[in-house]
């Protein structure tokens, strides 16, 4: 199923959240000291491909996976779960199924990702998400098995082209997705200040809107996907909360969304805002956020709309297209 003898390991890091940045990094420094080819996947992931450096080490893919966790847990005290196969895809599915503090390999050998992969839920493949495991359960496909059985033009006209396509080579075991080694990026921030303390919650929604659309724009632009909003709204001594966002996303309207619950859940009533400021936090490249399907018009509208001004923008500029909401001058 694979055409070339690749090594990946997919490692999980327990204990760690999106504020133990330096051990983080610490960890990457020492994966780099034995590959280069090392992907960061913020705050306690990390994949790297070891294909061109076990002949140096003298090791199996599973002795040089047992000498990464050794570093690890040896340098920093942190435990992990690693898994390792021939393929992005297989090794992460390995590492959610193995028990923590444990290791699992996938052989690089047809017969065994075949059995490995056909009896495992739909839900584990790389790109399916809740919306997309819904789907595919309420027409009978609940195993990885089921999905690979069933002709790619049927699973184009069910979940669109470009998903079908991607969905069949993962459950036959295909995955082409190299080890990206640049770095990505942990957080990106956006301010509003207001020139005076601002009571009106409708200029407030104003700057939220904003801000979210600034960090859309950016996030779509890298190729990056946020899991996590952090709003900080400033008065006399400031307010801080954090929400994690229901999947990776890098979409306006679901940043706006959640920012507004956001806003919502500080209950400011008749605050006096001087300033409201916004970021996302546990960037991950876009390629690795899960895709969702969607039945919602409106949500399924704005994704369109959303492509098509970022086109508009990126020719003509950032002000070409905004929300109406926007248009007036701000107060």
């Amino acid at each position: 199923m694979t055409t070339v003898d690749r090594s990946i390991l997919h490692i999980h890091l327990h204990g760690l959240t999106l504020a133990d940045t330096d051990q983080y990094e610490q960890v990457l420094a020492l994966l780099r000291d034995i590959t280069p080819a090392v992907q960061a996947l913020p705050p306690d992931t990390a994949v790297i491909d070891i294909t061109g450096v076990r002949r140096y080490f003298s090791q199996s893919t599973e002795g040089l996976a047992h000498l990464v966790r050794l570093r690890i847990t040896a340098h920093t005290g942190l435990h992990t779960t690693i898994g390792a196969g021939p393929t992005r895809g297989l090794a992460a599915m390995a590492a959610a199924i193995t028990p923590p503090g444990e290791l699992r390999t996938i052989p690089d050998d047809p017969a065994a990702i075949r059995a490995f992969l056909r009896p495992r839920p739909v839900g584990l493949l790389h790109g399916v998400g809740p919306a997309t495991a819904k789907t595919l359960t309420l027409h009978g496909l609940h195993t990885i098995g089921n999905l690979a059985d069933v002709p790619l033009p049927t699973l184009q006209r069910l979940l669109g082209i470009s998903l079908g396509r991607a969905l069949h080579e993962a459950a036959n075991g295909h995955d082409n997705r190299p080890v990206l080694a640049e770095p990505v990026a942990r957080s990106i921030s956006a301010e509003h200040r207001f020139t005076t303390d601002e009571l009106d919650p409708a200029q407030h929604h104003r700057a939220l809107l904003a801000l979210t659309g600034h960090l859309g724009a950016i996030l779509r632009a890298d190729r990056k996907a946020a899991e996590a909003l952090a709003l900080t709204v400033r008065y006399a001594d400031g307010s801080t909360t954090t929400r994690t966002l229901p999947e990776a996303t890098a979409h306006t309207h679901l940043l706006t969304r959640t920012v507004y619950d956001l806003y919502a859940s500080l209950a400011l009533q008749r605050a006096r805002v001087r300033a409201i400021s916004l970021r996302a936090q546990g960037l991950r490249a876009a390629d690795d956020a899960p895709r969702q399907l969607t039945f919602d018009p409106n949500t399924d509208r704005s994704l369109a709309i959303e492509a098509v001004a970022d086109k508009a923008r990126k020719r003509y500029g950032e002000d070409v297209i905004k929300p109406a909401t926007l248009a007036h001058a701000p107060r």
